[in-house]
């Protein structure tokens, strides 16, 4: 099971009310079954947790943890590549990915999934997608609804042990349609073939964690292995903020420099398109 301060305080109060029973989500909001309640805990069919684990959970409303062999275990890791602590957070529905403290998901009046929704639309996967930031993965396992082949690449394999933990990242490690690669996109896209993909979606970390996947030299990588007439989504942030505002300038100035025409603003996803 996996669970956070929000299933933990949902049956801490079930439990306060006197009821013997619940409604409840063992993987964070995917699915929904039945738990008996008793003095001592949670029965959820043939495992068991008990309130003092609960209350531990609750205790901590940025973290995500798993509950297994009667422990429970804090959803993190340390990259020993980025020197970078990596861990899940908890939403209402789809957790996102802290990494030094930055969510890799808008959750500011949206979630991570609806997040992950409006890149797809701006994107519109087709035929072979590149998704050059992997991640939890939605965006690949999103992708791949539609898409005849995607290829995601992680840098950090810190970020992979988190995901593995996500019951919502689930499907990247299964999914027939999909493709993962563990390297730096910056220098994988070098050995990626020519005009190999109908779209590349791009959706980097923060311009100060990875400023060099926002450069004219990464961009002339991508317009090398896009088709022509492809396109590419490039997340960047808030573009009404200042920073925001300041980097999507820059973004577009390089792309166009790099040869992607049409470069126009998706501000529903909170980035920009560009074809090839």
């Amino acid at each position: 099971m996996v669970l956070s301060h929000i299933q933990a305080r949902a049956l801490l109060a079930a439990r306060a009310a006197g009821a013997t029973s619940s409604e409840a989500t063992p993987d964070l909001g995917l699915t929904r079954t039945q738990v008996g309640l008793d003095e001592v805990g949670v029965a959820w069919g043939g495992a068991f947790t008990s309130w003092e684990t609960l209350e531990r959970i609750v205790r901590d409303e940025n973290g995500v943890f798993v509950v297994e062999d009667g422990g429970v275990r804090k959803v993190q890791a340390y990259s020993d590549l980025t020197d970078r602590a990596v861990s899940l957070y908890p939403t209402a529905g789809a957790p996102t990915m802290l990494v030094a403290g930055f969510p890799m998901h808008r959750i500011k009046d949206t979630d991570p999934w609806r997040d992950t929704q409006a890149k797809i639309k701006a994107s519109a996967p087709t035929g072979r997608v590149l998704d050059t930031c992997t991640g939890l993965g939605y965006t690949a396992i999103l992708a791949a609804e539609m898409a005849e082949h995607v290829t995601t690449v992680e840098l950090d394999p810190a970020c992979q042990e988190v995901a593995r933990a996500n019951p919502w990242s689930a499907r990247l490690f299964d999914h027939p349609r999909i493709t993962q690669l563990i390297g730096d996109i910056g220098e994988l896209i070098a050995t990626l073939p020519e005009a190999g993909f109908n779209r590349i979606i791009h959706d980097p970390p923060t311009f100060s964690l990875a400023g060099e996947l926002y450069s004219g030299e990464f961009y002339r990588a991508c317009w090398r292995v896009l088709r022509p007439g492809g396109r590419l989504f490039h997340y960047i942030g808030d573009p009404e903020s200042r920073s925001g505002a300041q980097v999507t300038r820059g973004v577009v100035r390089r792309l166009q420099e790099a040869g992607f025409a049409r470069v126009q603003p998706a501000p529903a996803a909170f980035g920009v398109t560009a074809s090839r």
